[in-house]
């Protein structure tokens, strides 16, 4: 297959011979005499040709105008006339999401012109009166001839130099804002993905649906909202004057996927994944009504094992470190039980969607068009256990799941968007957005009920992975989204007001049963890892042992967790005796006023203030209709606490919501055309933004109002803001290159924090060779309650460079890069608050604020794009080639000790590691002969251990090695005589891979726990241990990420 490959791509070269969150754009200007005096009562009128829409204006006494909420795309031709003077024409303008074409004209006396004037239009999209924060805008050129297999938005928002993922500029995905046409498109409750359809790895609407896609990190718009990280905005196609649709597949299967990593084969069962859909959009009435669909449908299946295989001495490099005869004997001992762990290796997890959408748009009259947009999802993907909420599960080097222990999830989504753009007057134009949409998810386990079972490795870390997964009895999720926002701008001589209002209202129902099938008996075997009462099985012997015994924990655990289904289940949901059902109704309140100033012809400055109000509505009651089911949780509000941030001891009530106080945001931005020639442009503001948060944080204190994992927000928590300035600059050189400079600096004002307050400060200190960290005794320690409260620690410092061209022959490059510092309190990577804090790294005192680097985004980060187009034949024959590459250095990580060497309430291995000198590792206390000089040999060969002996570990302050990929794409398109054209492509990713298996491979930590600890609790002395096989600090990622990928596409265009 790598021959097809090589061929396909040498026959294409042989065969050489383009919240009111934003939707539309606008165009403004300024209209003198030729003695460059304002003209008052010019007429401009702009037509979008593909509709007839027309839209239209007549310049103030300033000679000044405005066209604003324009449908983005093209072409439009814009004719500017007044009496006695001649008309001018532009034609061939394509106006860019969220962006303002600026046109400024001379008109010449009928004296002095003896024709129409026609110009055609010279446009970047870089250069306009309105930007004055970094953005990244993707259109047309980009969507269709970009790389992709997932044919995600991610694969384009990456043109952004500050992503990493779905992250920007260092922040986490959580506190993006997404919009489709104006909408809410988040995933807002925030389980595993910021996206809808996230949790299924689907899409939620075609690529072929997509018009185009804006990435703002600072728009000092203050319409703009829900966001601490980046505003990603897209809008869809729409219909137009003439009929035209496609009809499209794309294929790929395992012998399309790389099987050789370093030169080693690897692991490759059967894989496949068939797209295949339609597009068809075009006139109902002729310059009236347009209508656009798309239906699409996916399935796919993925690796189940990520990858890796058990150990058999083979030396692979994708072998873990879980011997194959544990596995054997662990699935032996369960089937004996008769419980069916499904295979170990060698298994796939299969996912599909169906996705559709259909848009109507209405040119009512010259002064009012209509949208209405409906879409729907049906997702679903088997996967693997959670890999980290509350521990850690693999599939990776150094732990394994069975077949069965992984789950289905299910993501079904319906959308309502309705956009009404007006003009009212001359000077006052409107924007009404309403908007409804249906989350439906919910989890189908692989496993029958059984308990969850895991086994360690007798030194801390998890091994095997079998039983029920944790997340997913009965786990359902409906969510409603309810918004509503109106803008309307009033344009008074240099002046754009804005005045505008939004209302978002999210309604969510979740039935969340964690632990509903432990049995709470000793010794404990289950979810959690209660110390002194028990936890995971310490290592397969022990397993094994109570395996055998008919009677034993594990036998009784078995019948338990059936017996728990059944009388659950036949209670119902939210039900007396029945499963939980957590209710919750938040929302968000906003008004804004904004002035858009011409202060010069060639400088504007826009500021702004956004009032944000939070609402929970009736969420108090609900909490109180949770504590008041029978359903196994119980509350005391008498308990008393500790509140480390005042240092006083507190009650808790988890009936009382956090503050809905105004969140207040101005904002003041500015865009000087320094040479008044688009040549050079130097932009920037300064301002707040207030975010929003993923609600499961909200709703956490409805699910854990049980003082068996109580789990609340802080009174006196404020939804994230940021204070973010911006300063940029843009330059067109004489040989065309469009040079971006965007130096920013985020400081953090209400950035989330987790906190245990059912610890007072710790009073204790451990006694180890240069390592006198504080250490909790019994005192310090009460019941948990894991709060979400405040820190204003966090920062982030980003500059990023972009250079661009697009030569007369059509080539375009584009080369960027990014450079990051971020820090923060807390990068949290969870949606159960307790694991927020368990899984936070510290150095002692765990509800310290200590500012760490962040876990998220690429310190360096080098982009670029190459992209030809070949027409031949004359016009028959188009042959287009395109490549991204990137070659970054993130992936930060820290080392922490296997094992609780603090004694706070964490089951998980969140200690940082002290990096002992060379004398003060001969005066550690390991558990073994031997393990002493092994862990001296681990820290030399390891870069940051060995350059920070006798210093504690950072916080996330390791990086991986720099890693690189490059992605082709070819297009082949051949034209009919009636224009309709039938285009073959080829998406190759990580396309070095295929050429070399040493390229293109990423490297991972192989442990990042590489050392377990034990401490007395009389003396405070640890105890440590080493596997003195553990020899090399990185390994190799054998799972795609790692490998090569292509897919073949046909589609016939009309």
């Amino acid at each position: 297959m790598r021959k097809i490959i090589f061929v396909t791509l040498l026959l294409c070269f042989m065969s050489l011979g383009a919240l009111a969150q934003v939707t539309t754009s606008s165009i403004k200007g300024l209209v003198v005499d030729d003695l460059n005096e304002p003209l008052l009562g010019a007429n401009i009128v702009a037509i979008h040709n593909p509709t007839g829409t027309k839209y239209g204006a007549i310049s103030n006494e300033d000679g000044r105008f405005n066209l604003v909420n324009l449908r983005v795309g093209g072409p439009y031709e814009i004719t500017i006339s007044y009496v006695g003077y001649a008309t001018q024409v532009k034609t061939d303008v394509y106006l860019t999401l969220g962006k303002t074409y600026n046109l400024d004209l001379t008109l010449q006396s009928d004296s002095q012109a003896l024709q129409e004037v026609v110009v055609v239009s010279d446009q970047s999209g870089t250069f306009g009166s309105d930007r004055t924060g970094a953005e990244t805008s993707v259109g047309r050129r980009e969507l269709t001839r970009l790389p992709t297999i997932s044919r995600s938005a991610s694969d384009f928002t990456r043109l952004e130099p500050t992503a990493s993922g779905n992250s920007f500029g260092g922040r986490n995905d959580q506190f993006n804002n997404f919009s489709l046409d104006g909408a809410i498109f988040n995933n807002p409750f925030g389980l595993d993905s910021p996206t809808p359809g996230g949790q299924t790895g689907s899409q939620p609407i075609s690529l072929d649906a997509i018009e185009q896609i804006q990435v703002s990190t600072a728009p000092y718009d203050v319409t703009q909202s829900g966001f601490t990280g980046a505003s990603i905005n897209a809008v869809t196609k729409s219909g137009t004057n003439e009929l035209h649709g496609t009809a499209y597949g794309f294929f790929r299967n395992e012998n399309l996927t790389g099987g050789k990593v370093k030169g080693e084969d690897v692991i490759k069962p059967k894989l496949s994944q068939n797209q295949y859909g339609v597009s068809i959009g075009g006139p109902i009435v002729k310059n009236k009504l347009f209508f656009f669909a798309n239906f699409e449908k996916e399935e796919r299946d993925d690796l189940g094992s990520n990858g890796w295989i058990p150990n058999t001495g083979s030396g692979a490099i994708n072998e873990s470190r879980v011997l194959e005869s544990d596995l054997i004997a662990v699935q032996s001992a369960l089937a004996g039980l008769g419980y069916d762990t499904g295979r170990y290796e060698g298994f796939t997890y299969g996912s599909g969607s169906t996705k559709g959408i259909f848009k109507l748009d209405w040119n009512i009259n010259d002064n009012n068009r209509l949208a209405v947009i409906y879409n729907f999802l049906d997702a679903s993907q088997e996967k693997p256990a959670h890999p980290t909420a509350i521990a850690q599960r693999g599939p990776n080097f150094t732990t394994l799941q069975f077949e069965n222990s992984g789950y289905e999830i299910n993501n079904k989504l319906q959308s309502f968007q309705l956009e009404l753009n007006s003009t009212l007057t001359d000077e006052v134009t409107n924007k009404l957005q309403v908007g409804y949409t249906h989350f439906d998810d919910f989890r189908n386990p692989l496993s029958t009920p059984a308990p969850i079972i895991n086994i360690q490795d007798g030194n801390n870390s998890n091994y095997i992975i079998a039983g029920h997964e944790p997340f997913s009895i009965n786990n359902t999720l409906d969510q409603k989204v309810f918004q509503l926002t109106n803008n309307m701008n009033i344009f008074k001589g240099d002046h754009t007001y804005t005045v505008g209002f939004s209302f978002e209202k999210f309604q969510f129902q979740n039935s969340f049963n964690l632990a509903a099938y432990d049995n709470f008996s000793f010794p404990y075997r289950g979810t959690f890892n209660i110390p002194g009462f028990g936890g995971p099985y310490p290592s397969v012997q022990d397993f094994l042992t109570d395996a055998s015994d008919t009677n034993g924990v594990l036998a009784q655990n078995l019948a338990y967790a059936k017996n728990r289904y059944n009388s659950l289940n036949a209670a119902g949901t939210g039900n007396d005796g029945g499963w939980k059902l957590a209710e919750l109704n938040v929302g968000q309140f906003a008004f804004y006023v904004q002035d858009e100033w011409n202060v010069l012809e060639n400088f504007k400055l826009t500021y702004g203030v956004r009032f944000d109000k939070p609402m929970y509505f009736d969420t108090s009651d609900l909490i109180q209709k949770f504590i008041d089911t029978d359903n196994g949780a119980s509350r005391d509000n008498s308990v008393s606490y500790y509140n480390p941030n005042t240092n006083e001891e507190v009650t808790l009530n988890s009936t009382v919501m956090p503050t809905n106080k105004w969140l207040i945001s101005p904002r003041i931005g500015f865009n000087w055309d320094a040479k008044d020639d688009k040549t050079v442009q130097v932009r920037g503001g300064t301002g707040l933004f207030t975010g929003r948060l993923p609600f499961v944080w909200i709703g956490n204190q409805v699910s854990g109002a049980d003082d068996g994992f109580l789990q609340l927000v802080d009174p006196e928590f404020q939804f994230p803001q940021v204070w973010r300035t911006n300063l940029g600059l843009d330059k067109r050189f004489e040989n065309g290159i469009i040079g971006t400079l965007d130096v920013s600096y985020t400081k953090d004002l209400n950035a989330a924090h987790v906190q245990n307050w059912g610890l007072r400060n710790p009073t204790g200190t451990l006694n180890a060779p240069g390592d006198n960290r504080p250490t909790y005794t019994d005192a310090d320690k009460g019941n948990n309650a894991y709060v979400f409260t405040n820190s204003d620690q966090g920062r982030v410092f980003n500059v990023s460079v972009k250079g661009q061209k697009t030569f007369s022959n059509g080539l375009y490059t584009m080369f960027a890069y990014s450079y990051l510092n971020a820090k923060d309190v807390n990068s949290i990577e969870a949606e159960i608050t307790g694991d927020a804090f368990d899984f936070n790294p510290n150095l002692g005192n765990a509800n310290a604020d200590v500012l760490g680097y962040s876990k998220y985004g690429d310190t360096h980060r080098f982009i670029g794009v190459l992209s030809k187009n070949f027409e031949y034949a004359q016009g028959k024959w188009n042959t287009t080639i395109s490549t991204f590459f990137e070659y970054a250095q993130g992936a930060r990580y820290n080392y922490t000790y296997a094992g609780n060497i603090n004694g706070d309430s964490s089951g998980q291995n969140n200690d940082l590691l002290y990096i002992p000198t060379v004398a003060e590792v001969g005066q550690m206390q390991f558990s073994g002969a031997g393990q002493a000089e092994a862990f001296e040999t681990y820290i030399q060969q390891d870069d940051y251990l060995s350059e920070n002996r006798g210093a504690y570990m950072e916080r996330y302050g390791a990086l991986a090695p720099w890693r690189g990929r490059w992605d082709l794409k070819l297009l082949q398109d051949y034209k009919f005589n009636n224009d309709n054209k039938i285009q073959f492509s080829v998406d190759v990713l990580n396309l070095g891979n295929l050429i070399n298996s040493n390229w293109g491979v990423v490297q991972q930590p192989n442990n990042i726990s590489p050392i377990g600890v034990n401490v007395d609790a009389s003396t405070n002395i640890p105890t440590y241990t080493f596997n003195p096989e553990l020899t090399k600090t990185y390994g190799y990622d054998a799972s795609l990420l790692s490998r090569w990928q292509a897919q073949f596409g046909l589609r016939y265009i009309f």
